[in-house]
């Protein structure tokens, strides 16, 4: 017998067809940790009549910076250079006469990176530089030498608390949890390190 479009299969005219519940959680776990490396970005800023003379003065100080950071105990593979930079100062004062900017001198500023292996050493290698002319550090970070270990550990959180989760619902709904069905992470960025 044909079927007409619209009607359910021959012999299965009881029920409609029901589809199992689902529930969806989402959680967020943490990993605590203390800090066992750092990140320094030390600056040298130097100024002079001319861009060669503001360059040699900085590679100076600069190269005695990173001389006494060696004496720490810096190995040369821990210092990276972060950023360089040569701008002309320039002046403009209609009311005495100039009319356009003049070149008055040149900035030179020279950042390297310090990538820390032993986090009690961060005060005393900001000390160093300083002493040698260092005059900018720009940034100061803590951070684990594990951090893929760090985000197994919230992983594994977060995973507790969303199952946690969801058998309360499935219970409080009259039912029991089945297989789980979808499980997803996020890419979003991790909050800043801080020490604990």
């Amino acid at each position: 017998a044909a079927q007409q479009p619209g009607q359910p299969p021959a012999g299965n005219n009881s029920a409609p067809m029901r589809f199992p519940g689902q529930i969806s959680t989402s959680a967020t776990g943490e990993a605590r940790y203390v800090p066992d490396r750092a990140t320094i970005s030390l600056g040298v800023q130097t100024r002079a009549v001319t861009a060669a003379r503001a360059s040699a003065d900085n590679a100076i100080k600069q190269r005695a910076v990173i001389d006494a950071l060696h004496v720490q105990g810096i190995a040369p593979e821990q210092i990276s250079t972060a950023d360089y930079s040569l701008s002309a100062i320039q002046v403009y004062d209609p009311n005495a006469g100039d009319k356009a900017p003049r070149i008055t001198g040149y900035n030179v500023s020279n950042t390297v990176r310090v990538e820390v292996k032993k986090v009690e050493q961060v005060g005393a290698l900001i000390d160093a530089a300083i002493a040698k002319g260092a005059n900018e550090v720009s940034s100061l970070s803590f951070h684990s030498s594990a951090p893929d270990s760090l985000r197994r550990v919230a992983l594994t959180d977060a995973f507790r608390q969303a199952s946690a989760d969801a058998a309360v619902l499935a219970q409080a709904a009259g039912g029991r949890l089945g297989e789980l069905l979808e499980l997803t992470t996020s890419g979003s960025a991790p909050e800043p390190p801080r020490p604990v």
